[in-house]
């Protein structure tokens, strides 16, 4: 069995994690020292070697980022950090800066310095109030100790609570002071990013995965995970089971071995659906337990890593009615800047409340699925992407459920439909 790997997460349980003093009594901001040493290509190179891959969804090569930064071009640089993280069942960021914000900030500093840049900018929620006062802290300790303010410094700014935000494009339209909608690309943000300059934008996670692979070598990071997805990573497992909570393990680990970890399903219930990646990504039933959660893995079996947000659902969920919910979600989060996305989604939810409600007829369906089809590849960003996966997903495994909603008139899940349908998912 796939063993828990603590790199991020191995001093979490100390009272003190925290704050500057916990953090140093660890070996904190050593990493930074070293960095600030070597070359800023090496730093780079050694990013690369490592093998670590970004950790906010897309899984790119992190030092590859770095590496299309052009340099000797006389223009100042930015590093932004992308701490929006909102996407229903995301919650794997916000407890990493709770425990331990000084990671962030010296891999903020190595990162920094890696792509020649004297200016970090992490982007961060408004509604996570807690979590931006623990950062300013942190920041401003920082800064007190003399670790900031020598040739670099990080700027918390707080968002105002847009999941388009979390979109790399869009975020740098709200830190400019504009309403957060994606740019249309070329150019990329490592050519024209904030303020028109080349720009490197990443994830909480893959930025505080670099002192640890600063200090300890690539050869050993390499060590964890699977041949293409190395390292490790923070798997949040939320739902119906006995333990929730953020599980920090090499990239390759099942569901199987995490839900062991975790105490299993709750009590007398049974597994029937999971993300493996949050909302946007397609669902997986009781059959993909064994998948590995690397990129690849999920992807072979037709899904996404995503952010690891892993939502369990036991036999008691009514599968329409948490697509239904989900689907909302994007509706109310599109920016509207896209036709598909803006039209695309407001259509998806109105067939889904009438299938929810055992509206309408099987046609509806091949509808819906049509829709997808229209929304998929076409929208500005991958928005409209994320919020047909769980529909197409949910209708491919559970397209029974979808039936006998029809059939009865009503959410068979209901209590006051006439019977339960006991077979979804058979």
């Amino acid at each position: 069995m796939t063993k828990l790997a603590p790199v991020l997460s191995a001093h979490w349980d100390e009272k003190d994690s925290f704050t500057l003093e916990g953090y140093k009594r660890h070996g904190g901001y050593k990493a930074a020292e070293k960095a600030l040493a070597m070359d800023p290509d090496a730093v780079i190179q050694l990013v690369k070697d490592s093998g670590l891959r970004g950790r906010g969804g897309a899984g790119f090569p992190t030092g590859m980022k770095w590496g299309f930064i052009p340099q000797g071009d006389n223009k100042d640089h930015y590093l932004v950090v992308n701490a929006d993280e909102s996407e229903p069942g995301t919650c794997k960021d916000m407890p990493l800066l709770m425990a331990n914000p000084h990671v962030l900030v010296e891999g903020c500093i190595i990162a920094c310095h890696a792509i020649r840049a004297k200016h970090a900018f992490i982007y961060i929620r408004g509604e996570v109030t807690h979590v931006a006062r623990r950062m300013n802290q942190a920041i401003a300790d920082a800064y007190a100790a003399g670790i900031l303010g020598n040739g670099i410094d990080v700027v918390l700014h707080v968002g105002a609570g847009a999941y388009i935000c979390g979109e790399e494009t869009a975020l740098l339209d709200s830190l400019e002071g504009f309403r957060g909608q994606p740019r249309l690309r070329p150019p990329f943000p490592a050519i024209a990013g904030l303020y028109a300059r080349p720009t490197v934008v990443n994830n909480v996670e893959s930025i505080s995965a670099v002192p640890a692979i600063v200090m300890n070598g690539a050869e050993w990071y390499q060590s964890m995970g699977t041949e293409k997805s190395k390292g490790t990573t923070l798997y949040s497992l939320s739902g119906h089971v006995a333990n929730p909570g953020q599980f920090e393990a090499p990239l390759g680990i099942t569901l199987r071995e995490i839900l062991e970890l975790a105490g299993g399903v709750r009590p007398g219930h049974k597994l029937k659906f999971w993300t493996p990646g949050g909302s946007s990504t397609p669902l997986f039933t009781d059959a993909h337990l064994d998948v590995p959660l690397d990129y690849e893995g999920v992807a072979a079996a037709g899904s996404m890593l995503g952010t690891k947000a892993l939502q369990i659902f036991d036999e008691t969920t009514c599968v329409v009615r948490a697509v239904l919910r989900w689907t909302e979600f994007y509706k109310h989060e599109s920016c509207g800047k896209c036709t598909p996305c803006r039209e695309g989604t407001w259509w998806l939810v109105q067939i889904l409340r009438d299938l929810e409600e055992g509206k309408g007829t099987e046609a509806d369906l091949a509808k819906l699925l049509d829709l997808c089809d229209n929304i998929m590849g076409r929208s500005f960003c991958a928005l409209g992407d994320g919020a047909t996966s769980p529909i197409t997903s949910s209708i491919k495994y559970f397209r029974d459920e979808y039936i006998a909603h029809l059939t009865n008139g009503a959410c068979p899940f209901d209590p006051v439909a006439s019977t339960l349908f006991v077979g979804a998912g058979a």
